[in-house]
C-alpha cells in the first residue's frame, strides 16, 4: 500500500482492537509496515488480516508487556522482520480504575507494569533502531482522566498515565539529538473499554458526552488512527515532547 508513510515501520502495541487497531490501520492505509503487538493472537491476527485484504504490510508479534524479556524479544524480532523501526506506539494499558480505598495493590502495580514501566521498557529497548532511523516518532498514550477536577475513582489510573507524560518529555529531551520525536496522545475514542464503561454507567456517560464540545466520542480510526499518521509526516517535524489532547476539546491541556 503506497502513501506518505510507504517505506517506514510501526510497532503498535495493544494493536488487537481499539485504540491501538485503529491507529495500526490509519499507519498501515498511510503506507507504513505495521508490528501488530498484543497478548492474544486471535485479535492480532484480525487486525493483520483487515490490514493485509487492504493491500498493506503487517505481520502479529504476541507479546505481554509487563513481561520485560518478551519486550526485548519482540522489538528484536519485529526489526528482524522489517529490517528497520521508524514509529513505536505506546498504547497497552491494565486500567485501574476505582477509589483510592478499593484499588488493590495488585491492580495498581499492574497499572503501573503495563503503562509507565512497559513504556520505558519499549522505548528504550527501540531506541538503537529508532536512531537508526533519523526520523522517527514514539507515541506514548495518556488520558484526560489525569485533567479531572474530580479525581475521585481516577487517582490510580491518572497517576499512571502522569508517569507516562513525564517519560516522553524527557525522551523528547534527551533523544532529539538522535532525530527521535516524542508525542504523548490524550484520546477519546470507541474503545471496547469505553464502550463496556457507556453500557455500565449510562447516567455519567450522559454527563460525560456534554463536556464534550464536539459532543461525540472520537473514532479510534479515522479520529485517532490518522491524526497519528499525519503527527508522522515532514509538516510536524519540529514537534516534540507536547501533550496532543484529541477529545474533542474536552481537557485543559494548556
Amino acid at each position: 500500500m503506497s502513501g506518505p508513510l510507504e517505506g517506514r515501520v510501526a510497532l503498535v502495541t495493544g494493536g488487537g482492537q481499539g485504540v491501538g487497531q485503529g491507529i495500526a490501520l490509519a499507519l498501515a492505509e498511510a503506507g507504513a509496515a505495521v508490528a501488530v503487538v498484543g497478548r492474544t493472537a486471535s485479535k492480532l491476527d484480525a487486525t493483520v488480516a483487515e490490514i493485509t485484504d487492504a493491500g498493506g504490510m503487517a505481520a502479529p508479534f504476541v507479546c505481554d508487556v509487563k513481561d520485560a524479556d518478551g519486550i526485548t524479544g519482540t522489538v528484536e524480532a519485529v526489526a528482524d522482520r522489517f529490517g528497520r523501526l521508524d514509529i513505536l506506539v505506546n498504547n497497552a494499558q491494565e486500567v485501574p480504575l476505582g477509589p483510592l480505598l478499593d484499588v488493590k495493590d495488585e491492580r495498581f502495580a499492574a497499572g503501573f507494569d503495563s503503562g509507565p514501566l512497559a513504556t520505558f521498557r519499549f522505548m528504550k529497548a527501540c531506541h538503537p533502531h529508532l536512531k537508526d532511523s533519523g526520523d522517527a516518532v514514539i507515541f506514548n498514550l495518556t488520558s484526560s482522566s489525569a485533567r479531572r477536577w474530580d479525581m475521585s475513582g481516577y487517582g490510580a489510573y491518572a497517576a499512571v498515565k502522569t508517569a507516562i507524560v513525564s517519560l516522553t518529555r524527557a525522551a523528547a529531551a534527551e533523544w532529539g539529538v538522535d532525530g527521535i520525536r516524542a508525542l504523548t496522545i490524550a484520546p477519546h475514542a470507541d474503545s471496547p473499554g469505553l464502550k463496556w464503561w457507556i453500557g455500565a454507567n449510562p447516567e455519567e456517560a450522559e454527563e460525560f458526552f456534554q463536556t464534550i464540545p464536539l459532543r461525540r466520542i472520537g473514532s479510534c480510526r479515522d479520529d485517532i488512527g490518522v491524526a497519528i499518521a499525519a503527527l508522522c509526516g515532514p509538516a510536524f517535524g519540529y514537534l516534540t515532547g507536547a501533550t496532543i489532547p484529541l477529545d474533542g476539546g474536552q481537557a485543559n491541556f494548556s
